[in-house]
């Protein structure tokens, strides 16, 4: 059970962390599956539906960035997303009904690792409320040397920021008034996880250390929580819910939004979107 320091530290300021979630059972597991994907990698050459590369990637020397969809393509992640101890501390913040709406492995690998810039996750997948949450879950130790999760507390309670460029959505903050001064570091131990609120403004530098910097991401959502941009297939959008039953009933609440139309000019994962941007912040650190 979380405390309720920990609740409050949610609400307040849109993240917290806690550590020994996973065990070190389960972190072996989840590393040596990703090493498998890793190495499954090197018989690709462009990006996939499966595998996210970085620039630089080669068969001799595989850089995978991201694994897309993790839990459908290894039972070992699978089980990660329905963990009995993280699902209990969602619970805790959004409710028992809990619907995922997205989830990916993110990869720094050693001097590399290609930074995400500043931007909020609800630019991107805006519902009708806002009971929404990403969890990481560290597979190695996450600090500020390898890359790990910048936020700006209590970002989560401001402006949904611009996210477009000549009209376009690119996937990260472009807005003149927007500043990061005030941005501080998640940093866990792996088997830890980290939460933040959707609409938390967050980002990371690349890896600068020896040590890679493994990141499962899971998106989680309050049943009730309805995208705007369409829920898909009635039986698909149920298939996703990892706590409760479906509901036919959407929450409404008078929430900011900015849809991110017109689309990115690029599909792909968040990396080939940002690529769009003019600026970039924080892969020039």
């Amino acid at each position: 059970m979380l405390r309720q320091k920990q609740i409050d530290q949610y609400h307040e300021q849109g993240y917290f962390a806690v550590e020994d979630v996973f065990s070190e059972d389960e972190i072996h597991s989840l590393r040596r599956v990703t090493e498998e994907f890793i190495r499954k990698s090197a018989e690709v050459t462009d990006h996939t539906d499966v595998f996210d590369l970085e620039p630089g990637h080669t068969r001799e020397s595989p850089k995978l960035r991201r694994l897309k969809a993790p839990i459908e393509h290894h039972e070992v992640y699978a089980r990660a997303i329905r963990h009995g101890k993280m699902l209990d501390i969602v619970a805790q913040l959004i409710g028992n009904c809990i619907r995922t709406n997205g989830n990916k492995l993110n990869i720094k690998h050693s001097h590399f690792g290609s930074a995400v810039e500043w931007h909020q996750d609800w630019a991107f997948y805006p519902h009708t409320n806002d009971d929404l949450l990403a969890v990481g879950v560290a597979i190695d130790d996450m600090n500020l040397e390898n890359g790990c999760l910048m936020v700006i507390p209590g970002s989560h309670r401001g402006p949904i920021w611009d996210h477009h460029q000549d009209g376009r959505f690119v996937g990260g903050i472009t807005d003149p008034g927007f500043s990061a001064e005030d941005a501080v570091p998640v940093q866990v131990k792996a088997g830890g996880i980290s939460l933040h609120h959707v609409r938390m403004v967050h980002g990371s530098e690349p890896n600068k250390s020896e040590n890679p910097r493994r990141l499962m991401l899971f998106q989680m959502a309050a049943i009730d929580a309805w995208p705007l941009m369409g829920a898909g297939d009635w039986g698909a959008f149920n298939g996703n819910i990892l706590r409760g039953g479906p509901t036919n009933v959407p929450r409404v609440e008078p929430v900011p939004v900015r849809l991110p139309l017109p689309p990115a000019e690029l599909g792909g994962s968040i990396y080939e979107i940002q690529t769009l941007m003019n600026e970039k912040t924080l892969a020039a650190r």
